[in-house]
């Protein structure tokens, strides 16, 4: 009797086995991004790319998210509400990745696929 297989394992999935540890990697810091990004280069995989985009898009949402704390009086209220959208958008992308899900993060997650398509 065979042992039934998991989607990630199975043959028909190589795609994800090879690009997860990219995926996860890209989520880890701004510097773990650029290292994904150079890793995806030499072989591309659409799994690592497609995570790729989310980390860059959460990245870039973090970075408007400090721009804005400059705005008086109602810039730092957005700015929390920002950070805690990348927290829990950060959580879901590298969750996502770890389990070989190829979904997008809440909310902003096509927007990003959009975005950075050229990638």
């Amino acid at each position: 009797m065979e042992n039934p297989q998991s989607p990630i394992e199975s043959g028909g999935n190589n795609v994800v086995n090879d690009g997860k540890n990219i995926a996860i990697i890209a989520y880890l810091t701004i510097i773990g991004l650029i290292i994904a990004f150079v890793l995806n280069n030499e072989k591309r995989n659409d799994y690592a790319t497609f995570h790729i985009r989310q980390s860059l898009g959460i990245f870039l949402t973090f970075f408007i998210g400090g721009i804005i704390r400059y705005i008086p009086f109602i810039g730092w209220i957005l700015s929390i509400v920002i950070l805690l959208l990348v927290v829990v958008l950060w959580i879901v992308g590298i969750i996502n990745a770890a389990n070989g899900n190829k979904k997008p993060v809440p909310l902003l997650g096509e927007y990003y696929n959009n975005l950075f398509a050229g990638l």
